[in-house]
């Protein structure tokens, strides 16, 4: 999966280049506001939330975390999830993270890193002092991979953005996060 299109997004490059090599899947995304989502996934995406909390309240269930893949590496855990409705298990959103494994205390880390909990669950459960910022809003023609992980067909329109969660006033964990277009 990689840019294209012209966007030079640095932190949707770094997030795509920790699972994907560069060009390998070529998926198009295209810059957008607010205004150019769906309305529904306005809802879920143009805001500064969690997107744990947001996808619960919208689909009415608490979400599970299904990690595909993971690293470690220079100080940073990284991995390549989708998230799932508890009540059908629905895939509702796929997403890359990176996290600074030095911000938090080694609990709240060995939670993160075990990978049965959703990320926003973990933070909100252990009174992690947090806030999130919205970086960028896309619009997506899903590659095979992430067609794939959404369970929707190649080509298919979903959107997505970048976030950037800061934990104690630190830079600690940076989002893409896309939704399937409904």
């Amino acid at each position: 999966m990689s840019a294209k299109g012209g966007d030079t997004d640095p932190q949707l490059n770094a997030l795509l280049n920790l699972f994907y090599s560069n060009g390998s899947i070529a998926g198009s995304f295209a810059n957008v506001s607010a205004e150019l989502l769906t309305p529904v996934a306005a809802k879920l995406l143009a805001h500064d939330h969690h997107m744990t909390v947001t996808l619960e309240q919208h689909h009415g269930c608490p979400v599970d975390v299904h990690v595909i893949e993971s690293k470690t590496e220079d100080g940073r855990y990284s991995r390549k999830i989708t998230l799932t409705r508890q009540s059908d298990d629905a895939v509702v959103m796929f997403g890359l993270v990176r996290m600074d494994r030095t911000v938090f205390s080694d609990e709240v880390r060995n939670e993160i890193e075990s990978q049965r909990t959703p990320l926003g669950r973990v933070l909100i459960e252990n009174d992690v002092l947090r806030s999130v910022r919205l970086m960028q809003l896309y619009r997506i023609e899903s590659p095979q991979d992430l067609a794939d992980a959404l369970g929707i067909k190649a080509g298919a329109v979903c959107f997505g953005r970048t976030a950037m969660i800061y934990c104690d006033g630190a830079e600690a964990i940076e989002l893409l996060e896309i939704v399937p277009g409904e």
